[in-house]
Formats: structure tokens, C-alpha cells, sequence
């Protein structure tokens, strides 16, 4: 919104849908309720998690998980998840993911504040 982006339509990649770090467990995962809140407003959520089993995540929660995320492919790009996978690649190669202006969020403040444009 800071940006002006229009919510309705816009594409976010969410990184990371397990509760905890490099782990495949999908008990009470918080990202969840944050893909549906994206859905209700229109946003097309697609989420990456190296960790997670693609059928468990659809049948528990009917999410989709992408192989492989597509460059310069989003509006928003929400780092959810603290994977070594994640960490190891940067921020840089992270962003490459995002249209021109687009915002990056790190929830879970693993790389430095300049490093994003939101975080926790």
C-alpha cells in the first residue's frame, strides 16, 4: 500500500510455510492464516517451502507449493520462513524473484534492515 500498489490482482511470494527452521513440520504453521488474510483481499499468493512435503501441504491445508519460484514474477515477496536454504542465497537472489518495485518483507528479520523493505 505504501507504494500504491493495487491489492486486488497483485502477486506475492510467500518463503517458508513451516512453524520452525529447516524442519518439514507442518503442525500449526502461522503462515496459513497469512495466505488466506493475502487471498481475502485479492492478492494471488504463491508459497516455496524446500522443507515441506507438497501433498501434505495441500491436503492439510490446501496450499499449492511451487518448485521453483519464477524470476521477476511478484509484487511482494514475503520472507516467512528462516531456512538455511533462504539465508544462504540472500537477499539479493531473494529480490530477484520481485518485479521492479516491488516490496520485500523479512518476518523473521534474518538479514540486515537495509536488506528489506519490512520486517519484524
Amino acid at each position: 500500500m505504501k507504494r500504491r500498489l493495487h491489492v486486488d490482482g497483485v502477486r506475492v511470494l510467500i518463503l517458508g510455510l513451516t512453524f520452525k527452521e529447516n524442519c518439514p513440520d507442518l503442525r500449526n504453521p502461522r503462515v496459513v492464516a497469512v495466505v488466506a488474510e493475502l487471498r481475502d483481499y485479492g492478492v494471488q499468493v504463491d508459497v516455496h517451502d524446500p522443507w515441506v512435503d507438497t501433498a501434505e501441504a495441500q491436503k492439510e491445508y490446501g496450499i499449492a507449493l511451487l518448485d521453483t519460484p519464477k524470476p521477476n514474477a511478484y509484487d511482494g515477496i514475503v520472507l516467512a520462513g528462516a531456512h538455511d536454504s533462504y539465508r544462504e542465497v540472500g537477499p539479493s537472489a531473494l529480490r530477484g524473484y520481485g518485479r521492479t518495485g516491488h516490496v520485500f518483507c523479512d518476518l523473521k528479520s534474518d538479514f540486515a534492515s537495509e536488506d528489506s523493505d519490512l520486517r519484524l
